[in-house]
């Protein structure tokens, strides 16, 4: 009967109920707007959830450039790095709101998750989370713009996906601290905000927040040749502007001319069906092929022509020097 009644104790163990209530080796903490949680450098002495509010974390490196690595809110954890060995804290912690946090000390976090395989699996979860979230920003950070990458942080601060949705506050942060999140200068953040607020994107609060409104999406959807064909739809006779884009930092490119992501392949149908109205889809993949094979041909016959160009160059060089030589001999 003892059994019975302690395996059904075991099994009522809930994870969510672990991380958010206070016990041996948990306690809550509140701290204010601005407030330091810990400062890097500091010992690490466990680790924390979020329960309400916002933080920031963010590094500074020996020569005194600071970067912000992220703006964490509820549901969320950070502090993790001392159950990998880690003895001090290698980023910083700053509430950006008020906050309520449980502070989970290393050694009460893994007794409990030696002990209970719930907890264990749950907070896998969240770690494989968020790594899938670090390769998002470093795949996004490689491919696409930073007005792109700004529209993203924005929505992901702002938690966009929830059904129903269309516009979230999130604390208004200095244009400073979203340049170091978007990894470009606080000019090109000036400028891309502006354009939001005029496109009714978002827009400020009398207050200290930020509302964003859901059809920011947009800016993620679009890409350059269908942003501008679609202006050229609403007004065929309007003449072509250049995209405005405020002047890139020094040994950066602009945004044009960063690397683009693959075509996708409804992309390339809908190009193909342009190209070849009135065809159908077996039509439109042999024409598109055969044009690109003869595209093909072009270019190599001109790198043969440039090629014989060279040879025959070089063979008259070499033809003048042997005979400049022989006439000096013959003197």
């Amino acid at each position: 009967m003892s059994d019975k009644v302690a395996t059904a104790k075991k099994n009522d163990f809930n994870p969510q109920t672990f991380l958010s209530t206070i016990g041996k080796g948990r306690e809550m903490l509140s701290f204010g707007k601005r407030s330091t949680i810990f400062a890097q450098g500091d010992a690490t002495d466990g680790l924390f959830f979020i329960q309400e509010g916002k933080v920031q974390l963010s590094v500074v490196s020996e020569a005194g450039k600071e970067a912000t690595l992220g703006i964490l809110s509820e549901g969320d954890f950070f502090g993790e790095g001392g159950l990998g060995g880690q003895l001090t804290r290698t980023s910083s912690a700053i509430a950006l709101t008020d906050c309520v946090l449980l502070h989970v000390l290393k050694k009460a976090m893994t007794y409990a998750m030696s002990m209970e395989p719930k907890l264990s699996a749950m907070f896998m979860r969240l770690l494989v989370r968020r790594n899938i979230r670090y390769q998002d920003d470093l795949v996004d950070q490689l491919f696409n713009s930073s007005e792109k990458r700004l529209a993203r942080v924005l929505l992901l601060m702002a938690h966009f996906g929830n059904e129903g949705v269309s516009e979230m506050s999130i604390p208004r942060l200095s244009q400073e601290t979203l340049a170091e999140i978007v990894g470009t200068t606080r000019s090109r953040v000036c400028f891309f905000m502006n354009r939001f607020r005029k496109l009714g994107f978002i827009h400020y609060d009398v207050g200290d927040n930020l509302h964003v409104r859901s059809s920011l999406l947009n800016v993620l959807l679009q890409d350059e040749v269908g942003e501008s064909t679609a202006l050229a739809a609403r007004n065929p006779t309007a003449p072509r502007k250049k995209r405005s884009e405020p002047p890139p930092e020094h040994g950066r490119l602009l945004d044009r001319d960063r690397a683009k992501r693959p075509t996708l392949p409804g992309a390339e149908r809908r190009r193909n069906k342009a190209l070849f109205p009135g065809k159908t889809a077996n039509e439109r993949i042999s024409l598109a092929e055969s044009r690109l094979e003869s595209v093909t041909s072009v270019e190599r016959s001109r790198f043969r022509a440039v090629q014989d160009a060279l040879t025959n160059m070089h063979l008259h060089a070499e033809g003048s020097k042997v005979h400049g030589q022989g006439d000096g001999t013959e003197r």
